[in-house]
C-alpha cells in the first residue's frame, strides 16, 4: 500500500488527506500542532472577540473517523527527494511514495527582522494572544499617564499593511476605542485613540477592483481609522514610525505588509520565488518529482491568490491525483473574495456581484462560519458575534501571558 506522507494541517493539507480518505493509501500527517486553525479569523482572537479554542479544532479529532490516517505531532526540517524521506525536528524520518508539502507560510519585514520584535504580526495564537495583550495593555498604560504627548502615543496605533488582514485589524481596533471601551476608564476617552492604516501602494485591498477599494477605505474612515497610501515604513522602535520622513508616536504597531514562505521551501532544491514560495509545475509538482507536490501559501501560481479557498481547491487537487485523477494541469476556480471591515461593514469580490455594507458582511460572516470547522466552533462562534452585535461587547478582552522579548 503506497504512503503518502502529508505536512502541514491547515486547510490544504488536511482537505488533501480527506480527500483520500477512501483511497487504498497510508497516510501520515506531521503537524508542528496539534490543531488546525481558522486563520480568517484570527484577527477575532487578537481584537478580543473571540478565544483561541473557537477558531481552533485538535486535528486528532477531525480525522478521528477516517482509518487511513495517521497523525504525528512533530515538524518538519528538511525534505530530501532522492531518498524520498522527511526528516523531522527530533531526528526521525519519515519515507513517502507521495508528499504533500503544505507548510504554508510566516510574515515578511522586507531585510527588517530587528522590526519583529516591535510589531508582531498575524499568523499564528500565539501572534493573535500577543496583539491583544499589548493592545490592551497599551489602553491601561495611557490610563496611568499623566503627561499629555506620552499619553497620545499609548492611544496611537500603527496597522502596517492594507490587505485583508490589515484592513480587518484597524477596523477591529477603532470599534474597540470608540464602542467596545467607550465606558471602561475614568482618565482616558478610548474614543480619542488614533489607528493609522499604512499600505505602500496606492489604495486599500490591492487585489479588490478599485470601486470596492475606495468603498472599503470610505468605511474604515468612517469608523475613524486614518488610512494613508504610498507610505513607506522606513523604520520603527517601540516608542514611533517613520512612514518615510515623517514620525508617527506610537507604542503599538502591528504588521500585516508582506508574507515569507516556510523555510522548509529550501530544502527541496528546487527554484523559488522572491517570497521564498516554490516555483511549482503546471500539476502542482516540482520539477523532477512528480511524487512532491507543493500546495496551499508554499506554492507559487500563476493567478493564485494565498487564501483559504485556494489552499483547499489544490491540497484536493493533489489528493485527486494521487488517487487516481489523470495530470491536467491545476485550473483555480475563483470563487470571491471577502474583507470585513467592522460592525456590519465589508466589501465582498463575488465576480459578477460587488457588495458592501452590511450585505457584504453578512456574505462575510456566511461564509466564514460555513467553513469553520466543528459544530461545536460554529455554535459558539454564532453566539458570540450575536452578542458583540446587540451589546457591543467582546467577551474576550483578557490580558494574559508575557512579553516574547525585552526591548
Amino acid at each position: 500500500m503506497k504512503h503518502v506522507v502529508i505536512l502541514g494541517g491547515g486547510f490544504a493539507g488536511l482537505y488533501a488527506a480527506r480527500r483520500l480518505a477512501h483511497a487504498p493509501v497510508r497516510i501520515t500527517l506531521a503537524d508542528r500542532r496539534n490543531f488546525h486553525l481558522f486563520q480568517p479569523l484570527l484577527y477575532q482572537v487578537a481584537s478580543a472577540a473571540l478565544n483561541p479554542s473557537d477558531i481552533a479544532t485538535p486535528i486528532r479529532s477531525i480525522l478521528a473517523r477516517q482509518r487511513n490516517v495517521e497523525v504525528i505531532l512533530g515538524e518538519a526540517a528538511a525534505i530530501d527527494p532522492a531518498k524520498q524521506q522527511v526528516a523531522l525536528g527530533d531526528g526521525s524520518t519519515l519515507a513517502y511514495d507521495y508528499l504533500i508539502v503544505a507548510t504554508g507560510a510566516t510574515h515578511s519585514y522586507f531585510n527588517h527582522p530587528e522590526w519583529e520584535s516591535f510589531a508582531p504580526g498575524l499568523k499564528t495564537i500565539e501572534d493573535a494572544l500577543e496583539i491583544r495583550r499589548r493592545v490592551l495593555l497599551a489602553f491601561e498604560a495611557a490610563e496611568r499617564e499623566t503627561d499629555p504627548e506620552a499619553q497620545k502615543a499609548w492611544l496611537t496605533f500603527v496597522v502596517v499593511g492594507a490587505g485583508p488582514t490589515g484592513v480587518e485589524l484597524a477596523g477591529a481596533l477603532s470599534e474597540i476605542a470608540r464602542q467596545t471601551m467607550i465606558r471602561d476608564f475614568r482618565h482616558i476617552d478610548p474614543a480619542s485613540a488614533r489607528v493609522i492604516l499604512v499600505e505602500g501602494r496606492d489604495r486599500v485591498l490591492p487585489p479588490y477592483p478599485p470601486g470596492l477599494s475606495n468603498k472599503a477605505q470610505h468605511q474604515l474612515e468612517k469608523l475613524g481609522v486614518e488610512v494613508i497610501t504610498r507610505g513607506t515604513v522606513t523604520s520603527l522602535d517601540d516608542h514611533e514610525v517613520w512612514i518615510g520622513e515623517t514620525r508617527i508616536a506610537a507604542r503599538t504597531v502591528l504588521w500585516a505588509a508582506g508574507v515569507q514562505a516556510s523555510p522548509l521551501a529550501r530544502t527541496l532544491g528546487v527554484p523559488l520565488d522572491r517570497a521564498g514560495r516554490v516555483i511549482v509545475e503546471p500539476d502542482l509538482t516540482i520539477p523532477g518529482h512528480p511524487e512532491v507536490f507543493v500546495v496551499g501559501d508554499l506554492a507559487f501560481v500563476e493567478g493564485v491568490p494565498g487564501v483559504a479557498p485556494a489552499a483547499i481547491q489544490e491540497g484536493t487537487y493533489a489528493a485527486g491525483i494521487i488517487a487516481g485523477n489523470p495530470r491536467t494541469p491545476f485550473q483555480y476556480r475563483d470563487k470571491g473574495s471577502l474583507a470585513t471591515i467592522g460592525r456590519a461593514a465589508a466589501v465582498a469580490d463575488l465576480g459578477f456581484i460587488k457588495l458592501s455594507g452590511f450585505l457584504a458582511w453578512l456574505a462575510w460572516l456566511t461564509i466564514h462560519i460555513f467553513f469553520l470547522i466543528g459544530f461545536r466552533n460554529r455554535l459558539l462562534v454564532i453566539t458570540q458575534w450575536a452578542w458583540a452585535y446587540l451589546t457591543f461587547q467582546r467577551g474576550a478582552r483578557l490580558i494574559t501571558g508575557a512579553e516574547r522579548s525585552e526591548h
